[in-house]
Parts: structure tokens; C-alpha cells; sequence
């Protein structure tokens, strides 16, 4: 069950939009893509040993790709060509240790479980296997989450928002071992949680963008910011980070959840809901500006705050409001 957050619409109107990228491993591409295209339907737009394309009406484009960059590349540079045949052997061979991915198109909130819970309950019947795997299985669940405007003070309250919350969303997501010591889920440091409490919102999103990127310069962070920074100001990312993976869109990029696909008891929704938490916050200026007070509070020269007990005693002031 996918809960809707407190603000459905952007202020243009529309309904907001989330995308989900799913990784996984058990099937090889060709079974994933039979068992997608049963699921939720859509024809098959482009195709080789590293990818394929589903156009799904009235939905969009679901990709469903090894999540390999340098197979992909031979594989589009020989599309057609005498050589995809080793191609074809090497994603063969990948397919126990690198992952797949399903990556959607960005949906209204309002679609995602009856498309998504279709599909990812067909992959988990035909074998698909997730985060606890094998121990070096790193896989997880990425969400890009629609910004309900892009003004500077929307902005500022999602990021405190996480930054506040990121080491109880840590044990909320019960977030794997391997995932937690990879490089691509680390968190907002605490020097910068302090900053965004202390200096509040600032008065342009390229003051905002500046200290975001003194203190995260990198793509590798649970709460991704470089492509919705990118789609205000690409070029000032660009010049810090100069990644061309790095693609401008208006969403939040939050890549905490572990992806437990071959959990009967797991879903989607699951993953969501400690998204969900975070944007309900960020609704809440008054909650957010108190519990922001209550991390500086808490803060001790040299030694920061402590995170366990920051943990322990925010999971009772969520409940008491309503959050979780």
C-alpha cells in the first residue's frame, strides 16, 4: 500500500510524480523482461544484450537494464554488429553478481500501486532476489520523488527534513549491512545537518546549491540532490561534480531503501513510507523548525550529537504527531 503524503499536487496542479529503480538479481535480462512485460504490459521500443525498452501505455517507458555501465556501452556500440554475441556471454555471466534494474517512469503518486505492486509481485514469483541475496549484495531501491515547486524554502525544509531524520530512517529502513558500508548510500555530514538548523532557509536556491555542495560534493548520497540542483543550475553542479550520470530533473533522488523483492511481506509501499515520512515533515514548518531546535539543543562541541539516543527518543515525538 502506497500512502499519499500530505501534498499530492504541485503548484502548478498536476498530480506529483515518483519514479521507482528496482535492483535485483535471480533472473537474466531476457526472463526479466517476459515477466515485466506480462505484469503491466508494453511493447518493446529497443533491445539489446544490456537493455530493453517497454512502452507501457498510458504510463511510459519502464527500462529494464544490467546495471552495468561498461556492458551497456559495448552493447549499444554493437548493436547489430559481429561481436554482440560476447556481449550476450558476458550478461549472461553477470547475472549472478551484477544486478538487474527495472527503472519506471515517473508516475502520478496516485498510479503507483496499481502498477507497481503488479510488478513487483510477478518478479518475486519468477525468482528475482534482492538486497540479502549474497552478502556483498549492495542492491536497494531508489525513489525520485517530484518537488511540490522548486522556491528556495521548499527546498531547504526536504533536505533539514532528511538531514533531521536520516539516522532514524537508517533504522526504519533497517538498512543492510552492505548497503550501509557502500559508498553510495552515505549520509548528509553532520556538520551540514547543524548548518542547514542553524542558518535556515537562505535567500536563493543558488545559496542553498552552494553549501550543498561544500559539504556533498558527490552523487553517492541517500538523498541524492545533484539532479533536481541540476535542473535549476546545471552548470554549477557540473563544474563541482563533472559526472555525466548526473541527469537534471525536479525530484528528490532517495536511495536508502534495501530492495527485499523476494520477501513475501515486503512491497514498494514499504520503501516509500520512510520517503513518505520525510515529505510529510517538510509540510510541517512549525514540527520542522522544533525539531531542528532540538538538534542544536543537543549538539556538544567535538563530540556532535548523540545518534542513538537522537534515535530513540524521535521515534515517540513522529508517532505523537501523527508522522508514522
Amino acid at each position: 500500500m502506497f500512502k499519499l503524503p500530505a501534498v499530492t499536487h504541485t503548484d502548478r496542479g498536476d498530480w506529483r510524480r515518483a519514479g521507482f529503480e528496482i535492483e535485483f538479481t535471480g533472473l537474466s535480462l531476457a526472463r526479466a523482461v517476459e515477466v515485466v512485460a506480462a505484469a503491466i504490459g508494453g511493447e518493446r521500443r529497443e533491445q539489446d544484450a544490456a537493455h530493453c525498452i517497454l512502452a507501457v501505455p498510458d504510463a511510459g517507458d519502464f527500462a529494464i537494464e544490467i546495471d552495468w555501465a561498461f556492458l551497456k556501452r559495448q552493447a549499444a556500440e554493437q548493436d547489430g554488429s559481429s561481436g554482440e554475441g560476447w556481449v550476450e556471454l558476458l550478461s549472461l555471466a553477470a547475472e549472478r553478481v551484477v544486478p538487474l534494474e527495472v527503472v519506471g517512469p515517473p508516475l502520478p503518486l496516485d498510479r503507483l500501486e496499481g502498477l507497481l505492486d503488479p510488478l513487483v509481485g510477478a518478479l518475486r514469483e519468477a525468482g528475482a532476489a534482492g538486497t540479502r541475496d549474497t552478502v556483498i549484495a549492495a542492491y536497494g531501491v531508489h525513489i525520485n520523488t517530484e518537488a511540490p515547486d522548486l522556491e528556495v524554502t521548499t527546498l531547504w525544509r526536504y533536505l533539514a527534513s532528511f538531514a533531521l531524520l536520516q539516522w532514524w530512517l537508517v533504522d526504519a529502513h533497517a538498512v543492510d549491512l552492505a548497503r550501509r558500508v557502500s559508498p553510495y548510500v552515505d549520509l548528509y555530514p553532520e556538520v551540514y545537518t547543524r548548518e542547514l538548523c542553524e542558518q535556515g532557509p537562505p535567500e536563493s536556491n543558488a545559496a542553498l546549491l552552494a553549501t550543498y555542495l561544500q559539504h556533498n560534493p558527490t552523487r553517492n548520497r541517500a538523498l541524492d540532490m545533484l539532479p533536481l540542483f541540476s535542473e535549476l543550475d546545471a552548470d554549477t553542479v557540473q563544474a563541482t561534480v563533472e559526472d555525466d550520470r548526473v541527469k537534471a530533473r525536479p525530484a528528490f533522488h532517495y536511495r536508502l531503501p534495501n530492495c527485499l523483492i523476494d520477501d513475501p511481506d515486503w512491497s514498494l509501499g514499504a520503501a516509500w513510507e520512510g520517503w513518505r515520512v520525510v515529505d510529510d515533515l517538510a509540510q510541517r514548518p512549525a514540527d520542522l523548525d522544533a525539531l531542528a531546535a532540538a538538534f542544536l539543543d543537543r549538539w556538544r562541541p567535538l563530540l556532535g550529537v548523540d545518534r542513538a539516543a537522537w534515535c530513540t527518543d524521535l521515534a515517540p515525538w513522529l508517532r505523537d504527531r501523527g508522522l508514522v
